[in-house]
């Protein structure tokens, strides 16, 4: 992905119904769901509706496919991967701090002047957000 693309898929996630509207449709799975289910469920007139279908279809993270009558949508877990890549292509690349969500098991070494780490109490954060979009 180009930062042309990180920058419009970012900015369809910058709205609060669209971030609802694709929080659905990771929920849904591949199956997706009709427009008309994603209106009743979250309760938006379909002009509305439309408007943010279009602008996370245009994005390229909601594919949309006509069945019969209806359109149905889905996320794109290729295109939320592909931002995921984008976005952490350089993390920590200068100071080497992160670790590797498959390497989370083993602990980031620690330098001799880095007092040590405490635990946060609640859920465990994402060391490194190298992780695939299902």
């Amino acid at each position: 992905m180009e930062s042309k693309g990180a920058v419009r898929a970012l900015g369809a996630l910058a709205q609060e119904t669209r971030l609802a509207i694709y929080q659905m449709l990771v929920e849904r799975g591949p199956a997706g769901a009709a427009a008309g289910q994603i209106g009743d469920a979250l309760k938006l007139p379909p002009a509305t509706l439309s408007f943010h279908l279009h602008e996370l279809s245009h994005s390229g993270l909601v594919r949309a496919r006509p069945q019969s009558r209806f359109i149905y949508y889905n996320a794109d877990s290729t295109a939320m991967n592909g931002l995921l890549d984008y976005l952490t292509d350089n993390c920590c690349r200068t100071s080497g701090a992160c670790t590797p969500v498959g390497d989370a098991a083993r602990p980031a070494p620690q330098t001799p002047s880095e007092p040590p780490r405490i635990a946060p109490s609640g859920p465990k954060p994402i060391v490194h957000p190298k992780k695939k979009v299902a």
